[in-house]
């Protein structure tokens, strides 16, 4: 390449998940069913959760998973629609990056809901006795915000090196938003110090908080080893059911795109990969928790009976 062709470009220009004209009519019509349902479904999530009966730890910490899920499907899916919309392919270069930042802040944000939840179950079922005391509202708070913080200083440092990287005009990113790998490839200069750090931050934000589940788990499940009571060990453990199930909905599907054999990495399986972590899991999320969780039912027909007698 040219040094002329190497410039702070002004856009790039997003691939999408197909170029077929006769499918761009399909696509938008399924991916906004899918965002609407997302939203919808976690707004009615947190309406439930407005119940007093639920004002517990665990459903605090899944009150602010569902906001994180709403804005999470909120970076990528509206602007695929527009673009699908308008039969145009570019993203702003200022838009690409803000999208990255915020992608990677809800991205790394569900992970540490999920490990801090992990914890949440541990307390309750190896230490029920001292779970008030333990999981009271300031520590709850506290975790949160640590979580904010370390995400907000990662995905900020991760932004401000990509923004001293060139790239070539005219260029293309292989995905239906801007995500970091994918930008690193199409880079028209070194990037080994964005490489580094981005596996800093894949063990911050995907690593370590895998590590805390399993290790929160690998407790419960030696506590609930020694239970005699069958049917303890059956409402101990079911407790932990949905977020189970969230967990392997969410880790299976990142996980099975990132750590899958590099041959089956073609440009058209990423981006429809990528899709189940992004748009389909945060759309299940809320009817995970509804359909697994009596609490949570329980809190869903009273919302409906008071909803039913108000004029």
């Amino acid at each position: 390449m040219e040094a002329g062709n190497h410039t702070r470009v002004s856009e790039f220009f997003l691939w999408g998940l197909s170029d077929d004209p006769e499918l761009q009519p399909l696509l938008f019509g399924l991916f906004l069913f899918m965002y609407l349902v997302t939203v919808l479904g976690n707004l009615i999530i947190l309406a439930i959760l407005s119940d007093s009966n639920l004002h517990t730890p665990m459903y605090f910490f899944l009150s602010n998973l569902s906001s994180v899920d709403i804005c999470f499907i909120s970076t990528t899916v509206p602007k695929m629609l527009v673009n699908i919309q308008a039969q145009s392919k570019d993203i702003s270069y200022p838009g690409c990056l803000t999208q990255l930042y915020f992608f990677m802040i809800f991205a790394g944000m569900d992970g540490f809901l999920l490990t801090v939840m992990a914890y949440d179950r541990f307390v309750a079922i190896c230490h029920p006795l001292h779970y008030t005391i333990i999981m009271n509202p300031r520590l709850c708070g506290l975790l949160v915000l640590v979580c904010w913080l370390i995400i907000f200083w990662v995905s900020l440092i991760n932004v401000l090196l990509v923004r001293r990287l060139t790239f070539c005009t005219g260029t293309e990113i292989p995905h239906f938003f801007c995500e970091m790998v994918q930008i690193l490839q199409v880079a028209c200069s070194d990037t080994r110090i964005n490489n580094i750090f981005l596996y800093v931050s894949t063990a911050i934000l995907g690593v370590f908080p895998l590590t805390g589940i399993f290790f929160s788990y690998s407790l419960i499940v030696s506590s609930l080893m020694r239970m005699s009571s069958a049917a303890g060990k059956y409402k101990a453990f079911s407790t932990c059911g949905s977020h189970l199930s969230v967990v392997s909905l969410y880790y299976g599907a990142s996980l099975g795109l990132y750590l899958s054999p590099a041959g089956i990495h073609s440009s058209q399986r990423i981006p429809i990969a990528s899709v189940m972590y992004t748009v389909v899991t945060p759309m299940l999320n809320p009817f995970i928790y509804s359909l697994r969780n009596k609490d949570v039912k329980g809190a869903l027909r009273r919302l409906h009976s008071r909803g039913a007698l108000c004029p």
